[in-house]
């Protein structure tokens, strides 16, 4: 597989990835940490979750990808990896993303109402603003790129 071949599957991957968190993000319908949810209602926050997982995970397959194509070494640690994705102008800083890496490590350890509120907020709001901005950077970085 060519490096363009393996930069266009990841960023097809992000792009799927972000496609059905957005549709999650854009119907949010909003939580009431004082109401009881059942099952069936508590799914579209479920699927929330999951999605956003997801798209978290893809983001840094593709940064990972980005590096082996375009770096000489591959970063080190997660912060390195930010720094870098950061200076390229991919991601609008690494706050956001260390923030964001917080909020899915909440997920899987939050069963409070008013926390999952937090998390919800976090990823309809913060979240998915910087994932519109991350993919906006990276087309436009592709479409000026020659591999």
């Amino acid at each position: 597989m060519t490096d363009k071949t393996l930069l266009e599957d990841s960023r097809r991957k992000l792009g799927a990835a972000l496609e059905i968190l957005m549709a999650s993000v854009d119907d949010y319908p909003g939580f009431n940490p004082e109401q009881a949810y059942s099952p069936k209602e508590r799914e579209p926050f479920d699927a929330l979750c999951d999605r956003y997982l997801r798209a978290f995970e893809s983001s840094l397959r593709f940064f990972r990808t980005w590096e082996r194509v375009y770096e000489a070494t591959p970063s080190e640690t997660f912060r390195d990896l930010l720094l870098r994705m950061a200076k390229l102008r991919l991601i609008s800083g690494v706050d956001v993303w260390l923030n964001m890496r917080d909020v899915r490590n909440r997920i899987a350890h939050e069963y409070q109402p008013h926390e999952l509120s937090k998390i919800y907020q976090a990823i309809v709001g913060p979240a998915a603003e910087e994932m519109r901005f991350m993919l906006a950077a990276i087309d436009q970085k592709l479409e000026n790129s020659i591999l």
